[in-house]
């Protein structure tokens, strides 16, 4: 029974993670085509007996000689960090006041963090197309407020796109942080206090510490996806805003360029492997 609880889990991973990553190699290796699906196949069997090989290095070379695809990634992992700690520094604070909350509150108060799943993603996105655009409520008060010159919107920025991903995904790091700070033992902070301890020091050398796994946990839940986003920079970030989502999106369905765009996948999905690991290790 033991083997079987283990061989499921397995076989659902081999199906969902491993299987996919094969077949995007195979095609990374694979030479552009006219034909539907648009590569040849690694074996070439027209010529009769053995078959040929006709795998191709072409798409790996592009990717290590053409900076635009080193550009692209750099500005995603950009967007991600900095996105990922705009969730951090409005996530904390909230999980900390949720947990500190009357008990009566507390599921209220998490209620309400979770309320945009509710919600369908691209209406959200399209909420905020109709406050950021330049009659929208939020350019409009930022024009009353002299922050915004007149005829400019705050559509199609990178702060338009920064405001989109840490909506989407804030929920992703209040929920860690909150079920850390919720264990905490509150005798400890009290003994900190008895020991004559500020309530600022109190956080930072105590509450702040402890709660260090459930931080990290909700940086990569968010940073793991932000890399990858296509729809919120495309709908929000305007045509300068090319993340490394949207040139896979270009490459697979504008250029049909299926092998450069699995081998640009791939090396994606290598490096989004380096931050999972340093969460695992930190919990």
């Amino acid at each position: 029974m033991r083997r079987l609880a283990i061989l499921l889990p397995a076989a659902w991973l081999l199906a969902t993670v491993l299987a996919p990553l094969v077949i995007l190699a195979t095609i990374a290796t694979a030479t552009p085509s006219d034909g539907v699906p648009p590569y040849a196949p690694l074996l070439d069997w027209s010529g009769g007996g053995l078959p040929r090989v006709t795998a191709s290095a072409d798409a790996w070379q592009l990717l290590v000689a053409d900076g635009y695809y080193l550009r692209a990634l750099l500005f995603s992992l950009r967007i991600a960090a900095i996105s990922a700690l705009g969730c951090l520094l409005v996530g904390y604070p909230l999980a900390l006041a949720i947990t500190r909350a009357p008990a009566g509150w507390r599921a209220p108060l998490l209620l309400l963090a979770l309320l945009p799943f509710w919600t369908g993603f691209l209406l959200r996105i399209n909420a905020w197309i109709g406050l950021l655009k330049e009659d929208g409520w939020v350019s409009a008060a930022l024009h009353a407020a002299g922050l915004l010159p007149p005829g400019r919107a705050l559509l199609y920025t990178d702060a338009a796109m920064y405001l989109g991903i840490i909506h989407a995904y804030l929920p992703f790091a209040v929920l860690p942080i909150y079920a850390r700070l919720s264990r905490l033992d509150p005798a400890l902070a009290e003994a900190a206090a008895d020991l004559g301890a500020t309530p600022l020091r109190s956080f930072l050398t105590v509450t702040l510490p402890l709660s260090m796994p459930g931080v990290w946990a909700g940086l990569a839940l968010v940073f793991i996806p932000a890399v990858g986003e296509y729809v919120i920079p495309e709908l929000l970030g305007g045509p300068q805003a090319q993340t490394i989502g949207r040139v896979i999106w270009q490459e697979f369905f504008a250029n049909r360029d299926w092998p450069q765009a699995s081998a640009v996948a791939l090396v994606l999905v290598a490096l989004l492997v380096l931050p999972a690991a340093l969460v695992q290790r930190a919990r």
